[in-house]
């Protein structure tokens, strides 16, 4: 909401000083609804399991944890994502554990998926831009090719689903870890 609100403001859509209007919120509501519904699961997996084998006592520390520091980071204005707070406070969690059981290369696995995705985001969102600035045609290419790319993404979510059913079963042999 932040950044689609600053948008805003600095092209003279929105006032300075106001707060996201309602159809932003209502927009990134379902976004987010959308990308759990359709995602959710796999990144309950991977945080829950994957990790560190999260039992209740580490969840509610873990949660706690995340918590406290997502809203003393917004109090003070700080910008923060709130999937790094949370597997930050998984992975101390499982340190603090007797006989800590941190898996470290899926820990590094996520945050080389971090480093890529900034820059990768940066390049797209560039490409896009340039694309979508050109004339009209630019503008409706780039929202078909979101749309593909999306739905690309969709599809293949969908070759080994992870639901309520199956987010705790153990993941078969050769599958790669995803976060």
């Amino acid at each position: 909401m932040g950044v689609i609100t600053l948008t805003l403001i600095a092209a003279d859509y929105q006032s300075a000083g106001t707060g996201p209007a309602l159809w932003v919120v209502l927009a990134c509501g379902l976004a987010i609804g959308l990308g759990t519904y359709t995602g959710g699961w796999r990144i309950m997996r991977t945080v829950g399991k994957k990790i560190s084998d999260v039992q209740s006592p580490q969840g509610f520390a873990a949660e706690t944890s995340s918590a406290a520091t997502i809203l003393v980071s917004s109090h003070l204005g700080f910008a923060l994502s709130t999937t790094h707070v949370t597997s930050g406070s998984v992975i101390g969690s499982g340190l603090g554990k007797k006989l800590a059981d941190v898996h470290w290369s899926v820990v590094g696995r996520i945050v080389v998926a971090w480093v890529i995705t900034l820059p990768a985001a940066a390049v797209v969102g560039a490409l896009a831009t340039l694309v979508a600035s050109t004339s009209t045609i630019g503008l409706v290419a780039v929202a078909v090719l979101a749309l593909v790319g999306g739905s690309t993404f969709f599809v293949l979510s969908r070759r080994r689903p992870v639901t309520k059913d199956t987010v705790n079963d153990e993941q078969p042999a050769g599958e790669p870890v995803s976060a």
